[in-house]
């Protein structure tokens, strides 16, 4: 029996108002990276409500499931579940309750896209010649990322994942379209902190001290030179410095400082010789200043190498069920995915989910206080990941 379009849109629609349910359930109650013992917990719920077997993995959040039958062929899907650290400003009705703490990345959204494709591949097991994944992944916010964990609990084996797909919701792509990037998409990742270590004392008799502070004040410019300085500049790095700690009082020069850091770059060779260039320039610095250093390298997310045929699978699926001129071209962005991880083990690709819609503010970018998603775009994007999974075992 071949499942027809309209039989897809049909489920789609009458499961799409449940949908919104879970999305506004999970957007009052997130929670942070790998602590997402409620959010796991509601999953599993829905999943045994419907009949929909739980894989059994040794991690403490987060979960994935298997629907189908035996055959040649196993798909995966992912979504991402954790929260950010964000306190909303968004006045809406099913504003997050948990202070600080906020779905400020659309991962509300992806889970109940997610969530709902299982649900319905579910209803549809007996045409399926093949098995599903559905994974639910915990700390995508988070280094070292959920799903190296994941993959070392042994999700891709037994039976082993042949392909994989996932999405992003995208506030720049308006509701309706999708945006899709054939190979390097998003960039690799490479997190670190820098402690320092320097010798305390009075803020007046500087001269007896070896400030720390001011040893991370001038690591600051100084590793920001390699992305200016050491790097071809047609193969793009980023440098950041999000956070720095250290000092206990205004008169007092600190003696330990640490210096937390991000590296993004799409050139495979960059990624090999920044930890280095990092590293070097951390130990000449403090050396010139009398201090003493730690580099811990604390996680490293390959690039996002989305595969062409997955791509295409994305592309035919969309087109047959919404018609022509609703795909546009992903532009390359210096944001890290630990999907990477996924895509070094099986093909697939991730695509974007376009939630821009004026009318109800659905326009800030993603981790702002503010981030909304147009809960419309859950059709689409059920609705595409059940096709995509039908079209890839050839229904």
């Amino acid at each position: 029996m071949t499942i027809t379009n309209d039989k897809i849109l049909d489920l789609t629609k009458k499961l799409h108002p449940t949908q919104i349910k879970w999305r506004r359930h999970f957007h009052q109650y997130p929670e942070l990276s790998n602590e997402e013992f409620k959010t796991t917990s509601f999953i599993k719920n829905e999943l045994k409500k419907s009949g929909i077997k739980i894989i059994p993995l040794n991690i403490p959040t987060g979960l994935a499931a298997i629907i189908g039958n035996k055959g040649k062929k196993t798909a995966a899907i992912r979504t991402d579940i954790d929260a950010l650290p964000i306190t909303e400003q968004n006045k809406i009705p099913f504003k997050s309750k948990i202070d600080g703490v906020m779905h400020a990345c659309g991962h509300d959204m992806h889970i109940a896209i997610v969530l709902g494709t299982a649900v319905i591949l579910n209803e549809l097991k007996k045409e399926l010649p093949g098995q599903v994944k559905i994974i639910f992944q915990p700390a995508e916010e988070k280094p070292p990322g959920g799903a190296y964990e994941m993959l070392q609990a042994g999700l891709f084996k037994n039976p082993k994942v042949d392909m994989i797909f996932g999405l992003h919701v995208d506030p720049t792509i308006p509701t309706g379209k999708i945006s899709l990037r054939d190979g390097p998409t998003m960039a690799a990742v490479i997190d670190f902190d820098i402690h320092i270590i320097g010798k305390g004392g009075h803020a007046a008799k500087p001269h007896e001290t070896i400030d720390a502070i001011a040893v991370v004040a001038e690591l600051v410019g100084s590793i920001q030179k390699i992305a200016s300085r050491e790097t071809d500049p047609m193969k793009p790095v980023v440098i950041t410095f999000g956070k720095i700690s250290g000092g206990t009082a205004r008169n007092v020069i600190a003696d330990k400082a640490v210096l937390h850091g991000t590296a993004r770059t799409l050139a495979p060779d960059n990624i090999k010789k920044l930890p280095a260039l990092i590293k070097r320039t951390a130990d000449g610095i403090c050396r010139a200043r009398g201090a003493s250093c730690k580099v811990d390298f604390i996680a490293s997310y390959p690039v996002v190498d989305n595969h062409p045929a997955a791509n295409k699978i994305f592309t035919e699926s969309f087109t047959e069920l919404f018609g022509k001129n609703k795909i546009i071209e992903t532009g390359q962005v210096m944001g890290g995915e630990d999907f990477a991880f996924y895509l070094q083990q099986a093909p697939g690709a991730m695509f974007r989910l376009g939630t821009r819609n004026k009318k109800i503010g659905s326009v800030n970018p993603w981790h702002y206080p503010n981030f909304m998603s147009d809960e419309e775009s859950i059709f689409y994007g059920t609705s595409l990941l059940v096709k995509a999974v039908l079209k890839y075992f050839g229904n």
